[in-house]
């Protein structure tokens, strides 16, 4: 693979990330995350304020698109940024002036 090939293949991975964050609530799912929280789906879904069937739906989105992991402890399964470095999206996003 030449060095082309490469960055296109890692522009399209984070296409693929941004999409994936691209909706109010999963953006809201994103920065309750932030700072290495561990959040279950009923917290999130207390949280966000909408049915667990939609937060899960959102939560599924986002984890199979590589923007979240989780953890299962007994009953409970975790989720959590998976890479970090995702927190500055939101903050980039909110110096632009989007929230004025």
């Amino acid at each position: 693979m030449n060095p082309n090939e490469q960055s296109l293949e890692k522009l399209t991975l984070a296409a693929e990330l941004l999409k994936a964050i691209a909706h109010p609530m999963r953006i809201t799912i994103v920065s309750f995350l932030e700072g290495n929280k561990k959040l279950t789906v009923t917290e999130i879904y207390e949280r966000l304020g909408i049915e667990q069937s939609a937060t899960s739906h959102h939560l599924g989105i986002l984890k199979s698109k590589g923007v979240l992991s989780s953890t299962r402890d007994g009953k409970n399964t975790y989720y959590y940024l998976k890479h970090e470095g995702l927190s500055g999206i939101l903050k980039c996003v909110d110096s632009c002036g989007c929230n004025d």
